[in-house]
């Protein structure tokens, strides 16, 4: 779960996944597929193509080696080939409320399942973001009871696709400000407990200077808590 207030770089996150799980594993990626489901009209191919366009030129060469491309990283005909195989192994849904989103996950397991006897599996579930649709339909505390169990079915779902297709699976979250806290970060991520102990690894996103993000590990089972810098650029995400 990557949880961060608005331009902190959450949809950033999830768009570099969705390229980076691509490579092979010898560069880092998984060479899989991606599904991305998209609930705020945040996928934006255009960003695909800065971030592809970005990677090193030895990772840009073994791409072009799995998807059986000639030509070079410099050409321009070469690289708008690349970017088409690249997207056409992005399956984006959009969801329009939450009981779509829900729809879309049980959907997500079939293509998953299915893709599993391809040549690229799929590998990443992003879902950006889980919670808008819940936050803006279930509104005040009189609903919040049915809003919870609605949100720990969608996050089994999602799970499962997980746990059935050896596939990581990455939320975003949006934040809230909690006024009581004098001392510290006010932010706080929505989806209370149910959200808190379902995600495995909980990363908090917040805006630097400039073009600078902290990311900070907030919960993990295998390593301490950490945080680190990166910087969002045209090229898209760089270690600092």
């Amino acid at each position: 779960e990557v949880y961060g207030e608005f331009g902190s770089g959450k949809s950033q996150v999830t768009h570099q996944l969705c390229v980076n799980v691509q490579l092979p594993q010898e560069h880092g990626g998984l060479g899989g597929s991606a599904i991305f489901v998209d609930t705020e009209d945040t996928f934006r191919p255009e960003r695909i193509d800065d971030m592809v366009r970005g990677l090193e030129d030895d990772a840009i060469e073994a791409l072009l080696d799995q998807y059986e491309i000639d030509g070079s990283p410099g050409d321009d005909e070469t690289m708008e080939t690349l970017l088409e195989a690249v997207l056409d192994n992005i399956h984006v849904a959009k969801a329009f409320n939450s009981n779509h989103q829900i729809l879309l996950a049980e959907k997500a397991q079939e293509i998953a399942s299915e893709s599993q006897e391809e040549e690229f599996p799929v590998r990443i579930l992003c879902v950006d973001s889980l919670t808008a649709h819940f936050r803006a339909e279930y509104v005040g505390r009189g609903e919040l009871a049915e809003r919870q169990q609605k949100l720990n079915k969608h996050l089994h779902d999602l799970m499962r696709v997980g746990d059935l297709n050896n596939t990581a699976v990455v939320v975003t979250n949006q934040v809230a400000s909690n006024p009581d806290s004098f001392f510290g970060d006010p932010t706080q991520p929505i989806g209370g407990n149910i959200l808190g102990h379902t995600s495995t690894f909980r990363i908090y996103l917040r805006k630097s200077k400039g073009n600078k993000r902290i990311v900070r590990l907030v919960d993990a089972p295998n390593l301490a808590d950490g945080e680190a810098v990166m910087r969002v650029e045209n090229e898209g995400l760089k270690p600092e």
